[in-house]
């Protein structure tokens, strides 16, 4: 188990038994480099075990009030063993980081499994109730290699993964392995096995503040955010886009840093993804030392099989930061900083505004069903397109609220497609649309502000099973640590409070924008919006046809699809069809590559 995970920790590797219970480690050092960091780790008493994935930005903070602790390195994760030391279990919530971590109670015979309040750090496990026995990892390859859990595919999942290329927390694609959902922890031990969720952001509504004072206090928190995680032993630096959240990175960067900030910039030589010229601007205000990673397409083609091999879990998107992480780390950097998480904290997606948009037509939301189901027909046949089939979906619902619209937004293979795909007569239920009507979920209580709860289900739903996961396995495979500091849980708590008349303006994330202005060029916050895209159309019926034809072909051999769907809709694909964009074809082809090269059946 432990080999599989040594791309994750390339400089040490440990384990440690007692009976009963077996802890292994592969370290990337970052914080005290010496042999005192390696894991598993002990406190001084020998009670606790720990073996600790990810970085606890406060533990400065923590150290101080642990004085009377005889700590014996200079880690964070000494920092995590004397915290539980003195406060159990109720610590956790006071760890302000990334983390996923197991620490074993050799008094209480008690594992426990912890991971941090967004969700930045993996950790899969499969407890067996006939045996009692549980393993868990930072990555599913590791379970796999244990040989104790079964490489057997969910048929739920794999709906599940159609619909929004991934599978949501807890589950997984592997049947009866789960991910522990953020903010929670999870112990075994004599008494059987408990989850608790630890954490949440708190409605605390501020009628006091004007937009002034909203901009300030977020100012303040982004300031702090962005200083407490520039903590390293290592060298690090920053990817720099261009576009606003990178940029407001860098600047606070070079705001406490006594030396110049290390940044790095893809760059193309095909104008249409080319930002480097945005990026150039903020690298001369803040005189970083910038390098700018000139990639040709063909390089990043030619990458590719081994990007899709690094995959730990199938997802629709990734490959793009397994390049950019492998240049990164390539010019000597083990820990970045990254803008991502911005969007989702201040609305920065089209889907908010349209959500907006949807909930301020009273007389859409409330006209009949079978007027609108007409009007549905008639859209669907006018505008031959992916948005145009969602829009159709969304007006021939029964019920038209946010919250039903939100599930069919987010989709990318529509239930009727995925009915056709797959040999099975009923799809399972949508677990998007499940966790936002379950009454008295807790999940999104109705006196959040609107963008703040679709704020909230773009965390569960898209940066948590999707970004942050795509992130974490496609860096890690090059030992590359990557922090988000927009992801603070204090960050996180304030912008959800803010009114969406602060949040929401005439621009996008304007809440972020007035905030920062200041540190911004004028250019980069008027810019356009690019994202980080690549001919994947042209080359999927280039460059790229054969090997997504030889995938597509071995995965209508699996008993689950329908072979001559898979053709039809390629063949659609490759005439043009504009409701089956490249994007759905490729989570297929990414799928049958992630099921062969794990052995699922």
């Amino acid at each position: 188990m432990n080999h599989a995970l040594a791309h994750r920790g390339p400089d040490a590797s440990g384990q440690w038994e007692s009976a009963g219970i077996g802890l292994a480690h592969t370290r990337l050092a970052i914080i005290d480099l010496s042999d005192a960091g390696r894991q598993p780790m002990q406190d001084v008493s020998g009670r606790y075990t720990l073996t600790f994935n990810g970085e606890i930005y406060n533990y400065p903070q923590l150290k101080a009030e642990l004085s009377d602790y005889p700590f014996r390195t200079q880690t964070d994760t000494e920092v995590i063993l004397a915290a539980f030391s003195r406060w159990g279990i109720a610590c956790v919530p006071r760890l302000n980081g990334m983390f996923a971590f197991a620490l074993w109670d050799q008094q209480e015979q008690q594992l426990w499994l912890v991971r941090d309040q967004l969700g930045i750090k993996p950790l899969y496990y499969q407890h067996d109730p006939l045996s009692g026995r549980l393993v868990f990892a930072s990555e599913i390859r590791a379970l796999l290699a244990s040989g104790l859990v079964k490489p057997q595919l969910d048929s739920d999942s794999l709906a599940n993964y159609l619909r929004y290329q991934t599978v949501h927390t807890p589950n997984t694609m592997i049947a009866g392995l789960k991910m522990l959902a953020p903010a929670s922890w999870l112990c075994i031990g004599k008494a059987g096995i408990q989850e608790q969720r630890y954490w949440q952001p708190q409605r605390e509504a501020r009628p006091s503040l004007d937009a002034q004072g909203w901009q300030a206090l977020v100012r303040s928190q982004l300031q702090q955010s962005v200083a407490q995680q520039m903590a390293a032993d290592v060298p690090f630096g920053a990817f720099l886009s261009g576009g606003i959240d990178s940029s407001v990175i860098v600047a606070l960067m070079a705001e406490v840093s006594t030396q110049p900030i290390k940044t790095f910039t893809v760059t193309f030589d095909e104008a249409a993804y080319d930002e480097s010229k945005y990026a150039h601007l903020v690298s001369e205000r803040y005189r970083t030392d910038h390098c700018d990673i000139r990639l040709k397409a063909d390089d990043f083609l030619a990458l590719l099989p081994e990007a899709l091999s690094a995959m730990d879990h199938p997802s629709g998107d990734g490959p793009n930061t397994y390049v950019v992480a492998k240049s990164t780390r390539a010019a000597g950097i083990t820990m970045a900083l990254s803008g991502l998480g911005s969007d989702e904290v201040f609305g920065g997606y089209a889907i908010f505004r349209q959500i907006q948009s949807l909930e301020a037509r009273s007389w859409l939301l409330n006209s009949p069903w079978l007027a609108r189901k007409l009007v549905a027909n008639i859209w669907d046949s006018l505008q031959p397109s992916v948005a145009g089939a969602k829009i159709a979906a969304i007006l021939s619902q029964r019920q038209l609220r946010w919250t039903t619209a939100y599930p069919l937004f987010r989709q990318v293979f529509l239930d009727p497609q995925i009915e056709a795909l797959l040999n099975r007569r009923q799809l399972p239920e949508n677990r998007v649309a499940q966790w936002l009507q379950s009454p008295g979920s807790g999940h999104l209580p109705s006196d959040w502000p609107l963008t703040s709860q679709v704020s909230q289900a773009e965390f569960y739903t898209y940066m948590q099973d999707v970004l942050l996961r795509d992130t974490d396995q496609m860096t890690m495979a090059h030992a590359l640590e990557v922090r988000v500091p927009f992801l603070d849980p204090d960050l996180v708590s304030l912008v959800l409070n803010a009114p969406d008349a602060v949040k929401m303006g005439p621009g996008p994330k304007t809440l972020l924008v007035q905030a920062m202005s200041q540190y911004l060029p004028p250019e980069v916050i008027h810019r356009p919006k690019m994202g980080f895209t690549l001919p994947f159309e042209r080359w999927m019926k280039t460059e790229l046809r054969s090997f997504c034809e030889e995938r597509l072909q071995k995965l209508g051999q699996r008993p689950y699809f329908q072979a001559a769907t898979i053709q039809q809709y390629w063949q659609g694909f490759l005439a043009g069809n504009p409701r089956l964009s490249w994007s759905r074809l490729w989570t297929l082809v990414v799928l049958e590559h992630w099921l062969s090269e794990n052995g699922v059946e």
